[in-house]
Formats: C-alpha cells, structure tokens, sequence
C-alpha cells in the first residue's frame, strides 16, 4: 500500500503510491494532509479505480458494458457511472464533430475516455482530504495536478518526444494553476492503435504524438485522441478553438506545432 515519504526538512510529507489497473499502471503523489487519513483515502481511490475497471472493461464478459452492448442490461440498470461517463462520450464526440467516437466497429466501447476520467475522479478525491495542498494522479502517463505543493515548487511534467526514445520535447509547468491536467497520444509506444471513426481502422495521419492540456484530464486526454486523428493542421485550429486548452503536436517530419498560448505553460 502506499508509504509516506519524508521529504527534506521542514517539508510535509507526501504520500505516494503505484497500482496497476485498467491495464496500465496508476502512480499517486499527495501532498499534505495528515498521512493516515490520505493512506484510508488512498485505498479508497484505489478500490474504486478497480471498481470501476469491473464495470467498464470490454475485455470481461461480465462487466456492465459488455453485458449493456449484449442487451443483457440497460443503462437505467447499470450503476450511475455508466450513465455518466456515457454523457461524456457523447459530449466528446459532439465538440470533436465525431472525431472522438465511443464506439467501435459500431458498437459501444466507451473505454477512450474512462481512463481520463477515473485518474481525473481519483484526483479530486484526494485533494478533499483535509489539509492535502498538492495532488497528482499519472494514469499511464496521462496526468491531473490539483493545487500546489506546500514547498512552493510548482508541479512539473515532462512530455516525451516520440522521435528520440529518452528525450523530452516540452516539459510543462503548473504554475500554481489550481487545476491542470497533460494527456498524450501517439503511436510512439503502443503503435498504430487510434482509430479512424469514419474507417474503423489505425487513423492514417501526419501526426506522431498530440499533447493536450486543460483543467479536466477527462477532456484532455479525450481531445489529444480526437486531435491526433483529424492531423496535424486540422487538429491544431480545432485545438485552438477550444476555451482553456493549450497543445503541443509533433508530426513525423520533427516539425513542431503549438497553440499560441502554450509557452506560459512551458518551463
């Protein structure tokens, strides 16, 4: 479980831990607060991760989406979440104009933007502990900072460049933002595996890798998917619509495009 780790003196301890879940590996590093209320809240947020890993896997015959898209259930019958996270879906794909689908070869598989939305969820839980300054929760290398650790230091994170195994193309500072979230997608590490809503297939795209950021890792993590497939022109004056995001792409030519506000974020 997780362990409080003494920072240097004079600084609170934080509380930080790693679960792997919904197939890839949550890390969580709290600020604040005192340590044993945020280990129980900790678990708390952790069993809900797993949660609701049962409920929305495609890959599980008995979770409550595989169940709805065989009929077995409504949604009415499904726990409140699914209603929700639904809702997002459907709200992602109408501002994306359908480049955010939550379905797959036609059928409902809302799994794109679950992820996003439970290290978002597990996020805000943490931070309502009493007298937690700081949270940030990486779902797979998706990640949402809430509020400012006590030591002053903003929250700092390093976005990967696709085209040098290693490197960094940005690193992105909070800034003492109360709220900022950095999703990525790409192909860099798990291959062609976006989809093309209107072919079904692999997105064929100039695009390497999207970096979005916004207050809500449930819509940046759902806008750098939308983005990276439209491509890279397009996706970047739709990225620039949007209010409260900023955006790094890179394509597969090293050429490197970002929404103009995106340099206060640097750093």
């Amino acid at each position: 479980m997780a362990e409080a780790v003494a920072e240097r003196a004079g600084v609170p301890a934080a509380v930080r831990h790693a679960e792997e879940v919904m197939g890839t590996v949550f890390s969580f590093d709290v600020r604040g607060g005192e340590p044993g209320a945020v280990r129980a809240a900790l678990a708390e947020a952790v069993a809900e991760l797993h949660r609701m890993d049962a409920v929305f896997s495609t890959y599980r015959e008995d979770s409550e989406v595989s169940r709805l898209v065989r009929g077995e259930l409504t949604v009415a019958e499904c726990v409140p979440e699914v209603a929700e996270v639904l809702a997002l879906a459907a709200e992602a794909e109408r501002v994306s104009g359908g480049w955010f689908s939550p379905r797959y070869l036609g059928s409902l598989d809302p799994t794109g933007i679950v992820k996003g939305w439970s290290a978002e969820r597990a996020a805000r839980a943490l931070a309502g502990v009493d007298g937690v300054c700081g949270v940030s929760v990486n779902g797979g290398g998706d990640v949402q900072l809430l509020g400012i650790p006590e030591d002053g230091r903003a929250w700092r994170v390093g976005v990967s460049d696709p085209l040098r195994p290693g490197g960094l193309a940005a690193v992105v500072s909070a800034s003492g933002a109360p709220a900022l979230s950095v999703a990525t997608s790409g192909t860099a590490e798990r291959g062609p595996h976006i989809i093309d809503p209107r072919t079904a297939r692999p997105a064929v795209t100039d695009l390497l890798a999207v970096t979005v950021l916004s207050p809500h890792l449930t819509w940046s993590d759902s806008w750098a998917t939308a983005a990276f497939a439209m491509s890279a022109r397009a996706g970047l004056t739709w990225l620039e619509s949007l209010p409260d995001v900023e955006a790094l792409l890179i394509t597969a030519g090293d050429e490197v495009l970002c929404t103009d506000g995106l340099s206060s974020w640097l750093g």
